[in-house]
């Protein structure tokens, strides 16, 4: 697991972050737990290829 973490505000409508939260708990997992195996998967299913040092991680090349 990543030793040093970074905050990402996400504005959601209140309605699904309710279901959201909900699930979650059903699922014993906290929203951040499955925020972070979204991410990880969709950087996944995109081929882009990342390390836990932010210093090191690869994204999409910029197209300027």
């Amino acid at each position: 697991m990543e030793s040093k973490t970074a905050r990402l505000t996400v504005l959601v409508d209140p309605a699904k972050k309710a279901a959201f939260e909900e699930l979650c708990a059903t699922q014993d997992l906290t929203p951040s737990q499955v925020v972070r195996q979204l991410i990880r998967g969709y950087l996944n299913e995109h081929g882009v290829t990342y390390s836990t040092s932010p210093a090191t991680a690869k994204g999409p090349k910029s197209k300027r």
